[in-house]
């Protein structure tokens, strides 16, 4: 399979309403398979004939397959056939790239983690790793998927991403510059590769996947490492020149001294990164060494001390949740971070700064733990490859696949 870049679009007015309409057919499923086609021409608006035809190519291409009725008719006339996703036939790999880990695994059509490995990285160039990464999505389709099609492989990391040209433009905290992981992971893999940053790519996942309010407009805040956010609303995720928007590293936060890379202090990734917090663990004598995990699963065991840090980032956090929410005024806030799901504390916290801070009316309703914790960086990568398949299950993404029998 080659990659989606450079392959033939529909740019014609007809192959693009032809993409849409299979792409509200394959999206009807998500939401309600096992479904019958009335109900899908129902739901989408699309006639009948179209959802028959569009449901006939989405079966051959093996993403839909039908099943019996629940129940034996009682009544003359055409039976209902319901279809469903089929789960069994493709799998979509997923790379993150994190500062100290690569996370490689395999998902299905609905966004399920079939399988995840984590693979330390320190030191390695970025070419090598980009091809132990390969390496390690050649083993996971061997041993867990050896009769499934893989759709391709989508690749998610913090930083800088062009995804249009699956570049990493800049990501400082691993040191790349204009590193093309679409070319270099396309060539060793032979697959479609889709490249694009975390925050986006988890915006993907909660439209389609996850919280149901973020497909009319969501802000997803990533804290890790790296922080960053992204923006979407109606249709699509606000990617801005080259992909560069969701830059919030640099947004100043009260209350933190903490020297950023930038030279200045009180930038939010230097206050709340999750490096800071361990070095400062360990710098206290709390932790023997800056462990992040350590010092989590600390503060989960009801540790005082580490509870407090963790609950004074909280804070720091919330002041950010708190200006994206004035300013971009969505109906949910998601964020991810790993102690949200751990110290129970956490997000009440984030609300209630928030709720200080900002004119948003329910912070409790509005801001919101991701959908998918433990799981957030595999689904991250596989929501970079699930969008494009989604956005047009016709296109270019299967093209080379054999097709379903």
């Amino acid at each position: 399979m080659t990659s989606g870049v450079g392959s033939p679009q529909r740019t014609d007015a007809r192959g693009a309403r032809r993409s849409a309409s299979a792409s509200a057919v394959l999206r009807a499923v998500l939401d309600g398979g096992p479904i019958a086609r009335s109900t899908i021409a129902r739901r989408t608006g699309l006639s009948a004939a179209a959802v028959t035809g569009h449901s006939a190519e989405l079966l051959q291409r093996g993403l839909l397959c039908e099943l019996p009725e629940a129940e034996p008719r009682k009544s003359v006339g055409r039976p209902h056939v319901p279809v469903d996703l089929d789960t069994s036939r493709h799998v979509a790999g997923a790379l993150h790239l994190a500062v100290h880990h690569a996370t490689v695994a395999l998902l299905d059509l609905r966004g399920k983690v079939l399988v995840q490995h984590e693979e330390p990285h320190d030191g390695l160039a970025a070419e090598d790793l980009l091809a132990r990464a390969a390496e390690i999505f050649d083993d996971l389709l061997l041993g867990h998927a050896p009769d499934r099609e893989p759709l391709g492989l989508g690749v998610a990391t913090g930083g800088w991403v062009d995804r249009e040209s699956g570049t990493v433009v800049e990501h400082p905290l691993l040191g790349w510059r204009n590193v093309p992981v679409r070319d270099l992971l396309a060539g060793s893999t032979g697959l479609a590769v889709e490249v694009d940053g975390h925050a986006r790519a988890l915006v993907h996942a909660e439209r389609l996947f996850g919280h149901p309010r973020a497909r009319d407009s969501v802000v997803q805040l990533f804290t890790g490492n790296v922080v960053d956010a992204a923006f979407a609303t109606g249709t699509g995720v606000h990617h801005g020149p080259r992909s560069a928007a969701g830059a919030v590293a640099h947004l100043r936060v009260d209350g933190s001294s903490e020297p950023c890379r930038c030279g200045r202090t009180g930038c939010l990734e230097a206050a709340v990164s999750e490096g800071t917090l361990a070095r400062n663990a360990a710098e206290n004598g709390m932790i023997a060494r800056p462990d992040f995990p350590e010092l989590l699963a600390l503060a989960a065991g009801g540790d005082s001390a580490a509870v407090t840090m963790f609950l004074d980032r909280a804070r720091l956090i919330g002041q950010a949740a708190a200006l994206l929410l004035d300013v971009l005024n969505p109906a949910v806030l998601v964020v991810v971070d790993r102690s949200i799901a751990r110290v129970p504390g956490c997000l009440p916290t984030i609300r209630d700064e928030v709720r200080d801070r900002s004119r948003c009316p329910d912070p409790a309703e509005t801001v919101v733990g991701t959908s998918f914790p433990g799981t957030e960086l595999a689904t991250a990568g596989g929501a970079v490859l699930l969008d494009v398949l989604y956005e047009d299950p016709l296109g270019p993404l299967l093209t080379g696949l054999p097709r379903a029998s």
